[in-house]
């Protein structure tokens, strides 16, 4: 298939530039920055995107692309730190400046160019950069500037080499998707032909031949994406090959493991495997305030007890399985490229015997090049009931990381009471589908309040509501007054032991992915 490659300098653009790519209707995937162009099959390759990245070119340990690309004869476009790389690659020069610039900034046209085509001058970009192009490489032409009168964009199209200082992908850029369209569609001339049927078809076929007579184990949480490994499964194999293994950490909402047994009988699997663990890591969770700390400890005995359960269930030539999306590996730190900063770990990883798992080439993820909303789309695609589709992102540690102290099975009952209540009161309201993701976090802290006539003295719990329309970045969902007052009421009246209840309504940068 036809596609635009996106070199992966190590920041979270990447998964954002190929997102939007990917949107558009056009195939994209993601490589080390520093990739040897030789590995890379450049039969169907139509254009090349450098990514945004943490470094400066001139670091002493900054990624450099491949100087070859230059000399394909195909279409590269630079973001940011791509669009400087390119400058310093070629003999421009690049500096950190005066006027940095963080946040929107109108761009007016200096020349035209087909990047900007239907893109009207005065568009507000988003900028985020303190190194600049102080001169453009020889060739090279400011095709727009910022407000500030920095370069904004540089061209070259004689060797068909193109550079924007701003990020077209995040949200907050005006005309951002077009100016990516553009690209894809002007200038590499690519049509939209990428779409969750095909991506079926392709993994489908793919872990078939992986897997041809073996066994697959699946650890399954119950949420969106482990369903959707389930269901892709058990299309691509015989039902008899595919094991569903849940392992109840009592770490889950209420009433999680009985609708999650319920959920992966309708899918048709024929083995099933519930393991009850909870005393295992509550024993190995005591004392342990660090969030962190938590994640590796959960997903190191997540994979110990997977490891003991096999023989035990007569499994021989077995592969595992997870639902393990692009999000989850750059905020891990394990990006492509692997120069991307850590975020927060997740369990199904950077967990050591996780790793093992990847290395012996023994573990399957066939969603590690999705989206969240790809995903969904996958599994409406797959015939799973909208109910599980549309639920909201749940962290694999459960409910460890959301009592920001330690755990105890008393927190842990106090925290699923207030979080179901959370979350039928939005459902009940209409509000559930509107939201991104919403959740309540036990906070490390108690403090006084009055209950009818009486002072209470009880814990402190922090409700959270995002929207988000590209599953990628996020924004605070502006909660009704009265909806968060009626519902912050009935958490402290049906849980005795919460004495307040507080909303967080701080924002994130739009590159930011949202859920835990």
């Amino acid at each position: 298939m036809e596609k635009i490659i996106v070199f992966d300098f190590g920041g979270q653009t990447a998964q954002l530039i190929t997102r939007r790519i990917r949107e558009i209707g056009v195939y994209s995937e993601i490589v080390p920055g520093d990739i040897n162009l030789d590995s890379i099959d450049k039969k169907e390759l139509r254009g090349i995107i450098l990514s945004g990245s943490p470094m400066s070119v001139y670091d002493a340990h900054s990624t450099a692309a491949d100087a070859c690309i230059y000399d394909l004869g195909i279409p590269v476009l630079g973001i940011c730190y791509g669009l400087q790389r390119m400058t310093y690659d070629r003999g421009g020069k690049v500096a950190l400046s005066e006027n940095r610039e963080y946040g929107r900034s109108k761009v007016s046209y200096l020349q035209a160019s087909p990047l900007f085509k239907n893109i009207p001058e005065g568009f507000v970009s988003w900028m985020s950069h303190g190194d600049a192009i102080q001169e453009p490489a020889i060739g090279w032409e400011i095709a727009a500037i910022s407000e500030n009168g920095l370069p904004a964009a540089i061209i070259n199209e004689d060797e068909r080499l193109y550079g924007l200082q701003f990020h077209p992908e995040v949200t907050h850029c005006e005309y951002g998707t077009d100016i990516l369209k553009n690209f894809a569609y002007e200038i590499c001339g690519l049509t939209a032909n990428w779409n969750m049927e095909h991506f079926l078809e392709m993994a489908r076929v793919a872990i078939q031949e992986k897997v041809q007579g073996g066994k697959v184990l699946l650890l399954i949480s119950g949420g969106v994406d482990s369903t959707v490994v389930a269901a892709l499964l058990l299309k691509a194999l015989h039902p008899e090959q595919v094991h569903l293994m849940y392992v109840d950490t009592g770490l889950m909402r209420k009433n999680e493991t009985v609708e999650i047994k319920a959920t992966l009988n309708n899918l048709g699997a024929q083995h099933v495997h519930i393991v009850f663990a909870a005393d295992k890591f509550y024993k190995k969770l005591a004392g342990v305030e660090e969030p962190e700390k938590k994640r590796h400890i959960i997903g190191d005995l997540f994979m110990q007890i997977q490891e003991e359960e096999i023989p035990r269930l007569g499994l021989t030539n077995v592969w595992l399985a997870q639902g393990t999306l692009y999000p989850d590996m750059i905020e891990s730190g394990g990006g492509v490229g692997k120069k991307a900063h850590v975020i927060k770990s997740h369990h199904n990883v950077r967990s050591p015997l996780v790793r093992a798992k990847r290395e012996s080439g023994r573990l399957l993820e066939p969603l590690a090049i999705l989206y969240k909303d790809e995903v969904r789309q996958l599994g409406r695609q797959l015939g799973i009931d909208q109910n599980v589709i549309g639920r909201h992102p749940f962290p694999g540690p459960g409910l460890a990381v959301r009592i920001l102290s330690d755990i105890t099975p008393e927190k842990v009952r106090i925290l699923q009471e207030a979080d179901a209540i959370y979350i039928s009161e939005l459902k009940k309201r209409g509000l559930y589908d509107e939201i991104w993701q919403a959740f309540a976090v036990l906070l490390p802290t108690k403090t006084v309040g009055v209950a009818g006539d009486a002072r209470k003295y009880g814990y402190v719990l922090g409700l959270r509501a995002v929207v988000s329309h590209d599953a990628m970045t996020a924004d605070v969902y502006p909660f009704p007054m009265g909806d968060l007052l009626e519902i912050s009421s009935r958490i402290t009246n049906q849980v005795p032991e919460i004495g307040r209840v507080v909303y967080d309504v701080s924002s994130k940068p739009p590159a930011t992915i949202e859920w835990e």
